[in-house]
């Protein structure tokens, strides 16, 4: 593969850093994960719509999604961008009718709307059954990202035909939503769902593969946006230890500090290189259920060594709550069991490696 970034890409993760930059230079970021003004410049600058597949938006896609999404990590901005334009708006520009798109994923392109995303795991999943007028779905799910704040669901509900997608606005009759503090802000929220849905909420077919392709992306997504939190968490130590001084000397001149930093830096391009593996596979259409799994794996083990070593070279500083390594310290913790922690992707992985076929 190719690992040279696109022109697309280049552009839109600098337009990203521009924009999040000048917003985070001017804010301070607070519990909620969701800052509308924020939102909306993004919409005006044309980032939420210009990453997303064509007529829903610009015509790129998945690679463009993780260039933009690696920025957002490294302000660690209030964004919901990951569940909102790189998993919901993109699973209904592709498996969506035209209504379904222009009633969904456009609101989200214009900056109008937002998305949550709850996808079945081994502790929280919906069951659905159909019924004459559509479906029944019922169950909880907690700690959803963005739940607190977004204005639409995308969820997922295990049928007697396998894996069932469902789009459900917040005022959906049985749908309760309770907001959730989590470990770096209050965004996340607790579904319990006992409602009654027609067919014009459903996103595909049950069984046909979109909730594993909307599992995919999620996590690729993920382990973007962990890059781009210890990526600049790596810098922010880095600069610290060079300025920080100890016996006259500063602490980057110890040998276990360079040591500490060097392993972190191996770990951080690990993730880099994992990440865009997995992000071309999905985008080229290839195969890439092992390079998931193994990206999401080095998010995770990797994202858990690098926040930790960021707290233990800025020692009793880096878990002050005022202090910004504390922002990429939790982000990175949150983000490290996001869509499945290190084991679990190691189960996938084995999986993955001993039935599907490789090219």
């Amino acid at each position: 593969m190719d690992f040279t970034l696109t022109e697309a890409q280049h552009d839109l993760g600098g337009l990203a850093r521009t924009v999040l930059t000048d917003w985070t230079t001017k804010n301070a970021p607070d519990a909620t994960g969701y800052d509308r003004e924020l939102w909306s410049a993004l919409a005006r600058a044309g980032l939420l719509e210009a990453a997303l597949p064509a007529p829903v938006g610009g015509g790129f896609d998945l690679l463009e999604q993780c260039s933009v999404l690696i920025e957002i990590g490294r302000t660690v901005a209030p964004a919901p961008y990951l569940t909102s334009v790189a998993v919901a708006a993109a699973a209904i520009a592709q498996f969506g009718s035209r209504e379904q798109r222009t009633r969904w994923a456009t609101p989200v392109a214009a900056g109008t709307a937002t998305f949550a995303v709850a996808l079945s795991t081994e502790d929280d999943r919906f069951a659905a059954e159909r019924t004459d007028t559509g479906w029944r779905i019922h169950g909880s799910h907690s700690a959803v990202p963005a739940g607190a704040f977004a204005d639409t669901f995308l969820v997922e509900a295990a049928t007697a035909e396998g894996p069932l997608l469902l789009v459900l606005d917040r005022a959906t009759d049985g749908l309760r939503v309770t907001g959730q503090h989590v470990v770096d802000g209050s965004d996340a929220a607790l579904l319990e769902l006992d409602a009654m849905v027609d067919d014009t909420a459903v996103l595909g077919a049950p069984g046909d593969g979109s909730a594993r392709w909307v599992h995919r992306r999620a996590t690729i997504a993920a382990c973007a946006y962990q890059l781009g939190v210890v990526e600049r968490g790596l810098e922010l130590t880095s600069e610290y230890a060079l300025t920080r001084k100890q016996f006259d000397k500063p602490i980057g001149t110890f040998q276990a500090v360079r040591q500490r930093l060097a392993d972190a830096y191996l770990d951080v391009e690990a993730v880099r290189l994992s990440l865009w593996q997995a992000a071309w596979r999905e985008s080229e259409g290839i195969p890439a259920d092992a390079e998931v799994a193994t990206a999401k794996f080095w998010a995770a083990d990797a994202g858990h060594r690098v926040a930790h070593t960021m707290v233990h070279v800025h020692a009793s500083i880096g878990i002050f709550l005022e202090y910004p390594v504390h922002r990429y310290f939790t982000a990175a913790k949150r983000t490290e069991f996001l869509f499945g922690a290190a084991t679990e992707q190691l189960r996938t992985l084995a999986d993955a490696l001993t039935t599907a076929p490789r090219l």
